[in-house]
């Protein structure tokens, strides 16, 4: 069982604790006797959605402003960080209805709210983030989808890749070019599934399995109502997501960093090595101190842009970078070091550690990279900094 005394911390009100139990005893009830190893990832991934609706979690994803609802972003990295400790395919379901809706509950007018989000919180409707392009990840700005004018519609032309639920969505938020080049050129959109011209133009298979695709946009026609914010916001709107759903990174990249933990505690206590039980050997001990001192410093910071989101300030640009880069870069130290007390079986296909060494790999990349992470971090230290005199 994964240290909960953080529950108590003054970032977290009862609420937030009494979700905490509910989402754990949830999860051990509907996901740990979830089949794993060579399964439909599609299938998985939508049943995922169906039972994380079912058990009323995914009211956390989405936020409905004639409902006077707010995004909670604790909550969504407390989901996040239990989900991940028990499965990463249900993490990602959870992770992806709220990256691929949340520009819906920040920028869309109330009859696309409608529309979309109450699909999305009962599970009808899976969302999508369509912005990476082949030559366009981490330079946004870069992109080259372009949307054209035409009439009370926007006709889309172009590509994006290393789309998560590319294939299984029933819409997408794509960004694409509007205007001249930059970020003022972009603009966002929600694309149905079903428009013509849009193709799954290749299913892309990565070492943790998730549904993952290559998108193409031939002529698609997205009526002029469903922009998000106003022409040329684009890449505001993609930002102030981001600004939500990257602390809710760090928290998954905890939640896969407590289960490895977890799994080396129990390990180094029942394995013997030398006469004695491995855990009383001083360097198995130094390890294990380093990994829990990873995981507390993550936790602090992950709840500290929680909280802040919350309670303090609508973009939290700098404190979710932070949040991001030192949760997943530590979790993948943590889970290394676990797979190293492991040996031999750390290695092996099936065990836990293993599987938590390919899930991990893929957050320091998406929602930037740790190194545009440092890029952002730095550059907002330099603007907080009062350097003038």
């Amino acid at each position: 069982m994964a240290e909960k005394t953080y529950l108590s911390w003054p970032f977290l009100e009862d609420r937030h604790r009494e979700l905490a139990g509910a989402i754990e005893t949830w999860a051990g009830q509907h996901i740990d006797s979830a089949p794993h190893g060579d399964i439909d990832v599609d299938a998985a991934c939508r049943e995922a959605v169906r039972k994380l609706a079912a058990g009323g979690f995914l009211h956390y994803a989405v936020a409905l402003r004639q409902a006077g609802e707010k995004l909670d972003v604790r909550s969504m990295c407390l989901l996040r960080e239990t989900l991940a400790r028990h499965a990463g395919l249900a993490d990602f379901a959870f992770a992806m209805q709220c990256l691929g809706s949340v520009a819906i509950s920040l920028f869309g007018d109330d009859d696309l709210q409608q529309e979309y989000l109450t699909g999305v919180r009962n599970g009808d409707k899976i969302a999508a983030f369509a912005l990476t392009e082949p030559e366009a990840g981490s330079d946004v700005a870069a992109m080259t989808t372009r949307a054209e004018a035409d009439g009370e519609d926007y006709i889309l032309n172009g590509e994006k890749t290393y789309i998560s639920n590319g294939g299984i969505a029933d819409f997408y938020t794509v960004f694409a070019r509007t205007g001249g080049p930059g970020a003022k050129g972009i603009s966002a959109f929600i694309l149905d599934a079903d428009t013509p011209g849009l193709e799954i133009a290749e299913r892309i298979e990565v070492m943790a399995p998730h549904p993952l695709a290559r998108l193409t946009f031939n002529n698609c026609r997205v009526p002029k109502h469903k922009m998000l914010g106003e022409s040329g916001q684009g890449f505001k709107v993609s930002m102030a997501s981001l600004d939500v759903c990257r602390s809710t990174v760090g928290a998954a990249a905890l939640g896969f960093a407590r289960r490895a933990l977890d799994e080396a505690l129990q390990r180094t206590a029942t394995r013997k090595l030398f006469g004695a039980p491995m855990a009383e050997i001083p360097g198995v001990q130094t390890q294990l101190a380093e990994m829990a001192l990873n995981i507390d410093t993550s936790a602090l910071l992950v709840y500290r842009a929680a909280w802040t989101r919350d309670r303090v300030a609508e973009r939290v640009t700098r404190e979710a970078a932070m949040a991001k880069l030192h949760a997943t870069d530590s979790a993948q130290l943590t889970i290394d070091a676990a797979v190293q007390l492991f040996g031999g079986m750390g290695v092996t296909c099936g065990v836990k550690v293993e599987e938590l060494y390919r899930e991990i790999r893929a957050l320091r990349i998406y929602e930037g990279a740790s190194e545009v992470q440092k890029l952002i971090i730095g550059r907002q230290t330099l603007l907080s900094a009062d350097i003038t005199g």
